[in-house]
């Protein structure tokens, strides 16, 4: 096989490339945030999709600002189409942490934030700030949410701009203990509303 050489020549004059193969994203819904209590996603409702159409569903947080300082970030799942978020969750959490003086640094598993059979809302994000540009983005799958026979798996990242200061990214995976198919997943604060920001659903098809 002849090894093909590029210049910056050569490459400036390429019009178009074939799309990196990553498992056909395909694009849901968005959700914007305006002091907003909560952000949910249904499946069936107001166009989202999330059932066996797509096997991994790809949630995308972007810019989310609460209004009231110190909050953490969390979700729910329901599988009554929303009347409930009640999903019984087991999780674990490590995060990384820098300051903006650069006088501390820590990684460390993050007890206060896992679950053991839980109902209640996890957390993804712990202690975001309220100023003008304080902020939160990052990322969460779900897998197989209309499996019938398997847990539901989840795997989160968000790097989160704290009330004082600190940089810190939580890394989050776990699974909704529920053979009952999911159909519905709730964002929210801690406390307060979501000033602003957007939530993003994506399908990811089999490759």
């Amino acid at each position: 096989m002849s090894l093909v050489k590029y210049n910056n020549n050569s490459i400036s004059a390429v019009t178009s490339a074939p799309l990196i193969p990553l498992g056909a994203l395909t694009h849901i819904k968005t959700l914007t945030a305006s002091s907003s209590a909560t952000l949910s996603f249904v499946d069936g409702t107001d166009g989202v999709v999330l059932d066996s159409t797509y096997p991994i569903y790809r949630f995308e947080f972007i810019n989310c600002h609460p209004a009231t300082d110190s909050v953490n970030f969390t979700f729910n799942l329901s599988t009554d189409g929303g009347s409930n978020y009640n999903v019984t969750k087991t999780s674990s959490v490590f995060m990384a942490a820098h300051n903006e003086s650069d006088s501390n640094t820590f990684l460390i598993y993050d007890t206060n934030q896992d679950l053991a059979q839980s109902t209640g809302e996890q957390e993804i994000s712990d202690n975001t700030g309220n100023d003008a540009d304080q902020n939160l983005c990052g990322t969460l799958e779900l897998f197989s949410p209309s499996s019938t026979t398997f847990a539901k798996h989840f795997m989160c990242k968000v790097n989160n701009m704290q009330y004082h200061d600190y940089m810190r990214c939580d890394f989050t995976a776990g699974y909704g203990n529920t053979t009952s198919a999911v159909n519905a997943i709730r964002f929210k604060f801690s406390s307060g509303n979501i000033d602003s920001g957007k939530i993003k659903l994506y399908g990811i098809k089999d490759s």
